[in-house]
C-alpha cells in the first residue's frame, strides 16, 4: 500500500502522484462512499488517499485522509447531491471580470459565502484589466475597496500582457490554490502564464453572449516551480450554496455576521423583523447594498427549494 496525492479525477479514474513521486492511474474500491456527504464524487482532487497498486500498473484507492476543507456546488439544479470541487486547499483565487464576460456580484457573493461555509480563504483576481473602458476602471476600483474593506484581498491583473501576474506567483508560493470563475474570465490564460509550458486550452468569448465557452472539465493540480499547486476547476455558471439554514447564511457574509450581534433576535434573517441592526446598517451604508441583495437572493433561492443559476 502506499500514499499520495490525487492530483486529476476523470469522474472514473483518478492519477494519484504517491509520495515516492510515481504517477497511478486509480479506480475506486467497490462501494466507497464517504460518511456524511452525499457527493457525486466520493473522491476528489487534493485528496490524500491509501492506494493498492495491482500487477497491471493500475491501483485501488482504499482510504482516505481527513480533510481540512473542500470547496462544492451543487450537482444540477435537481440533485440533492454536491459535487466536491476539491479538497485540502490553502486558498482559492477567484478569478473575475468586469467585462467580457461580466461577473456579476451576486456571482462573487455566493462564492465567497460557500467557501466561508467550508473554511477556505479566498483572493479576488479582476482580470482583463487592459480591456477596461474608463467607467467600467472606476467600476472595478469600488469593488476592490468593498472587498478589501470586507477583508478579501483583491488583485487587479492582465493575464494576457502580464501585468500584475508577479503578485500572483507570491501569493501562490508554497501553497496549494484553487482558481475557479465564471467560463471566460481568462483563468487558463492566466495559469499557462504563471505555470510557462503548460498549454491549457483557452477559450473564446461568445460575442453574441458576452459570455464564456466551457474549455476544461475536470478538476486536476499542476505543481509551482517554486513549490505548491494550483488546482484548474472547470468554469463555472453559477454557484448553488448548499445545506445552509437561513438563520446560517448570514454567518457567511462576514460584514452581515459581525452587524447581526446588535440583532434583537438572535434568530434574526435580516428582512423583516424589528430591532435588526442589520438592515439598519445597509441603510446607514455600513454594509453595501450589493452584498445585501446577494445574501437576500440565497435565502429566496432557499425558499423556492432549487437554485436559480444553471450549471
Amino acid at each position: 500500500m502506499e500514499k499520495g496525492l490525487v492530483i486529476k479525477s476523470t469522474g472514473s479514474w483518478y492519477v494519484v502522484r504517491t509520495d515516492d513521486g510515481k504517477l497511478i492511474e486509480c479506480k475506486i474500491k467497490g462501494n466507497f462512499r464517504l460518511k456524511g456527504i452525499k457527493s457525486t464524487n466520493p473522491i476528489a482532487v487534493g485528496d490524500r488517499v491509501s492506494v493498492t497498486p495491482n500487477t497491471e500498473g493500475t491501483a485501488f484507492i482504499t482510504d482516505i485522509g481527513d480533510r481540512k476543507n473542500y470547496i462544492i456546488r451543487k450537482a444540477s439544479n435537481l440533485s440533492k447531491q454536491s459535487h466536491i470541487i476539491a479538497a485540502n486547499v490553502d486558498q482559492c483565487m477567484l478569478v473575475a471580470t468586469v467585462n467580457h464576460p461580466e461577473t456579476s456580484t451576486i456571482f462573487i457573493d455566493r462564492f465567497l459565502a460557500s467557501a466561508e461555509a467550508y473554511n477556505v480563504p479566498v483572493c479576488l483576481v479582476f482580470n482583463k484589466t487592459d480591456l477596461y473602458s474608463e467607467e467600467e476602471s472606476r467600476y472595478l476600483e469600488g469593488l476592490v475597496t468593498l472587498y478589501t474593506h470586507i477583508g478579501y484581498p483583491c488583485y487587479r491583473i492582465s493575464a494576457l500582457n502580464e501585468s500584475g501576474t508577479d503578485d500572483i506567483r507570491k501569493a501562490l508560493s508554497g501553497k496549494i490554490t484553487l482558481f475557479s470563475g465564471n467560463s471566460g474570465v481568462g483563468k487558463s490564460t492566466l495559469i499557462n502564464t504563471l505555470i510557462p509550458g503548460l498549454h491549457l486550452k483557452t477559450g473564446e468569448v461568445s460575442a453574441a453572449h458576452n459570455k464564456g465557452m466551457h474549455t476544461t472539465t475536470f478538476s486536476e493540480m499542476y505543481p509551482l516551480e517554486n513549490g505548491g499547486y494550483i488546482i484548474d476547476t472547470p468554469g463555472i455558471k453559477g454557484f448553488g450554496t448548499f445545506d445552509m439554514k437561513d438563520e446560517e447564511v448570514g454567518h457567511y457574509f462576514k460584514e452581515i455576521f459581525k452587524f447581526s450581534a446588535g440583532c434583537k433576535y438572535g434568530n434574526c434573517t435580516h428582512r423583516h423583523e424589528p430591532g435588526c441592526a442589520v438592515r439598519e446598517a445597509v441603510e446607514k451604508h455600513y454594509i453595501s447594498e450589493s452584498r445585501y441583495i446577494s445574501y437576500l437572493n440565497i435565502l429566496e433561492d432557499r425558499e423556492e427549494g432549487k437554485y436559480r443559476a444553471a450549471y
